[in-house]
C-alpha cells in the first residue's frame, strides 16, 4: 500500500472531489438564478467520519444471545447526494436563488478547498520525509 492510499489520504481526497462536485452545483445556482421557477441545489455536507469508516477491516455487529436481543450492523453508503434547498425567499422570477448567499458559499468551499488540498500535500511531505525521501 503507498502513501497516497492510506485511509486518511483517501478520505481528504474525497473530500476534495466532494468540493468539486460542490462547486459544479453552485455554479449551476448562480447560472440559472434568473431562471423562472428553478430550484437550487447543493450537496449534503461531507463527513469524515463516514468517509473514514468504509476503510475498517471489520464489520461491527452486535451478538444476539437471546431472542429477544435486536440485531444491529453499521456499514457506511457512499456518494455524495444532491438536494434540494430549503429556501424562505422567493425572488420576482419565482426561483429561491439568491446571488450574494450562492456567491459566499462558493467563497467558502475555494477556502474549504484549499485548506484540503494544503493539508493534503503538506501531510504527504511529512510522511516523504520520515521515510527519507
Amino acid at each position: 500500500m503507498g502513501i497516497a492510499e492510506l485511509p486518511l489520504f483517501t478520505a481528504m481526497k474525497q473530500k476534495m472531489h466532494w468540493h468539486q462536485d460542490r462547486q459544479s452545483l453552485l455554479a449551476e445556482n448562480v447560472a440559472n438564478a434568473e431562471t423562472p421557477g428553478y430550484q437550487g441545489r447543493d450537496l449534503k455536507a461531507f463527513s469524515f467520519k463516514k468517509s473514514l469508516g468504509q476503510f475498517s477491516s471489520t464489520q461491527i455487529s452486535t451478538a444476539t444471545t437471546n431472542s429477544k436481543h435486536m440485531q444491529i450492523s453499521i456499514g457506511s453508503s457512499g456518494g455524495f447526494g444532491a438536494q434540494r434547498m430549503n429556501s424562505f425567499e422567493v425572488t420576482p422570477e419565482g426561483n429561491a436563488i439568491t446571488l450574494e448567499d450562492e456567491m459566499m458559499k462558493v467563497t467558502a468551499n475555494q477556502l474549504d478547498y484549499q485548506m484540503v488540498t494544503t493539508l493534503y500535500t503538506r501531510s504527504l511531505g511529512l510522511y516523504r520525509s520520515a521515510l527519507g525521501r
